[in-house]
């Protein structure tokens, strides 16, 4: 084994790697470490995981850390407000959602967390892409009332477009509406969305059972035996 490293080691290709010319190396020296410290500052302020070298949703994660160095110094003053299942609640019903909804979204995309940057450059609890944020005017989706209120419209939208259909405006939050359409009006089976989708339906069934169920009725019996009590 070691003479054939050895071999591997003297062999040409290898050799090769000395020949290029050093102004290559340290051009792509430039290129690599803006790099690594963006996808750095995305996983330490946003608490993802993200691969050092990532190329992928280079501009989104500039904005997300720019929309961030705006949001956070503001907290020194006045703490966000936390997402509550009031703030839910009203929302909901503000934009007609089903009860539910916007609390298993929250829960999915980032467990409530404000300040979260997830790998593609989305931000806050509603886990936004800045240009949904833009469309739909939340100047900081780090702050959970603009956020919740900007993905409720969102959602809102969604259940218009698929016809009140929860599966499939869970989708188009994930992925786009424009994926779910071009899946033929199913869920896209593209190894994240559909897992996103069932994910979110197990939180909504959570989040029926915590908030959305009426309290029940004592028994008719009790109730005149309490009524009894209080003449």
């Amino acid at each position: 084994m070691k003479a054939g490293l050895v071999r591997w080691l003297r062999s040409r290709p290898w050799r090769q790697l000395s020949k290029v010319p050093r102004w290559v190396w340290w051009a792509l020296l430039l290129l690599l470490v803006p790099l690594v410290l963006l996808n750095l500052a995305v996983a330490w302020v946003g608490r993802s995981t993200v691969f050092p070298l990532s190329p992928f949703y280079v501009r989104y994660k500039l904005e997300a850390l720019g929309a961030y160095a705006w949001h956070r110094p503001r907290d020194v003053f006045v703490d966000d407000a936390p997402i509550t299942s009031a703030m839910l609640a009203a929302a909901e019903q503000r934009y007609h959602l089903p009860c539910g909804l916007l609390g298993a979204i929250v829960h999915v995309e980032s467990g409530g967390k404000a300040h979260r940057i997830s790998p593609a450059g989305a931000m806050g609890p509603l886990q936004l892409i800045p240009p949904t944020a833009r469309k739909l005017g939340v100047s900081d989706p780090y702050n959970p009332e603009q956020a919740v209120d900007g993905a409720a419209r969102y959602l809102a939208a969604q259940l218009a477009t698929f016809h009140n259909n929860v599966r499939l405006a869970a989708a188009a939050y994930n992925a786009g509406p424009g994926a779910v359409a071009g899946a033929g009006g199913r869920v896209p089976h593209n190894g994240q969305t559909e897992i996103y989708v069932e994910r979110v339906m197990q939180a909504l069934a959570a989040e029926r059972h915590a908030r959305c169920r009426p309290p029940r009725r004592a028994p008719a019996s009790a109730r005149a035996r309490a009524a009894r009590d209080d003449g």
